[in-house]
């Protein structure tokens, strides 16, 4: 049974800094691409960041590039989530993502057949 679960989520102050974590269990994590979302209340998915499943390519939305970084550990079966200088515009709920050895069309959610419950991220102003 594939097990994505977030953690690290929570309420912080603009300009802080949060570290999310996604632990996998059930599949080969370090042959998985790996992507976080984020969905605002009244707002679509949103792929915040990518990594490819050879840790070779990442990616950053507009949004984030230069604040955020992604990261994985396969032996630790984990990636994460970096975020520093957090606005309030990034409150919202980040989900990790999973999808064996996705190469294409990473940052639309229907190619990602596993995904996690998701964690709440809260700046205040």
């Amino acid at each position: 049974q594939v097990q994505l679960v977030e953690s690290g989520g929570g309420l912080v102050q603009a300009g802080g800094s949060l570290r999310l974590s996604c632990s996998a269990s059930g599949l080969p994590f370090s042959s998985y691409t790996m992507g976080w979302f984020r969905q605002a209340p009244g707002k679509e998915h949103e792929a915040v960041a990518v990594i490819i499943w050879r840790g070779e390519n990442t990616y950053y939305s507009d949004s984030v590039k230069g604040r955020f970084t992604i990261s994985r550990d396969n032996a630790k079966n984990t990636v994460y989530l970096q975020m520093n200088s957090l606005k309030p515009e990034d409150t919202a709920v980040y989900y990790c993502a999973g999808r064996y050895q996705l190469r294409n069309e990473f940052t639309v959610e229907s190619r990602y057949n596993y995904w996690g419950q998701g964690t709440q991220v809260t700046v205040s102003s």
